[in-house]
């Protein structure tokens, strides 16, 4: 069966990462039409990759609030000043969003029957994937062209979250364990600039 999660804190999570979506088109300048498309492609890309990949339904097809959800946003972000979402608040407030999507996707994988390690790969994808599509999109260099610490933290989140079912252990004391962890490493990036060693061999 699907993993549960409270509807109102799944749509508060894809709102997220609608916005930062919507945000990226705003500070490019497009118009109406391209931030609520950013919003949407960012809010739903990647748990719509996942859907696909394990043959489940892809969720917000069949949920009524989800593309309401990231339209709205888009008005939102449409109507509002650049500066009420200065960088550290949206960047927080996706780190929260990338652990607890991360461990989402890695529980859904697993419910559908996926094994654990494709499973943690899916949970990645539900959490950076639609990151990715919106950089893409903008013409500008993705997470996975960056050293800094992101996918590393959804893959801690979704390796938990995993881990934590490959022992049994009750879901609900892994998956907020796992979520916190994947958050608390991408905060640590945050607030420290951590990022991983880049390739660096030197020529012969």
């Amino acid at each position: 069966m699907t993993p549960a999660i409270p509807q109102l804190l799944d749509l508060a999570g894809i709102a997220v990462f609608a916005l930062t979506g919507a945000l990226l088109a705003a500070q490019l300048r497009q118009t109406f039409v391209t931030m609520a498309f950013f919003a949407l492609v960012t809010g739903v890309g990647g748990g719509s990759v996942r859907d696909l990949l394990i043959g489940a339904p892809v969720f917000w097809v069949r949920d009524p609030w989800v593309a309401p959800v990231c339209l709205g946003v888009a008005l939102i972000a449409w109507f509002t000043p650049h500066r009420w979402w200065e960088r550290p608040i949206l960047e927080w407030a996706d780190a929260a969003g990338l652990g607890a999507y991360a461990v989402l996707g890695t529980a859904k994988a697993l419910a559908f029957g996926v094994p654990p390690v494709p499973a943690v790969l899916m949970g990645v994808i539900t959490g950076c994937v639609g990151g990715i599509i919106r950089d893409v999109l903008a013409g500008r260099p993705s997470i996975l062209m960056r050293p800094e610490l992101y996918v590393t933290a959804a893959a801690l989140a979704s390796g938990l979250c995993a881990g934590g079912a490959a022992l049994g252990l009750a879901n609900a004391v892994v998956w907020p364990v796992a979520a916190l962890a994947g958050f608390g490493l991408r905060g640590a990036a945050i607030h420290w600039r951590l990022g991983l060693p880049v390739y660096s061999s030197a020529e012969a």
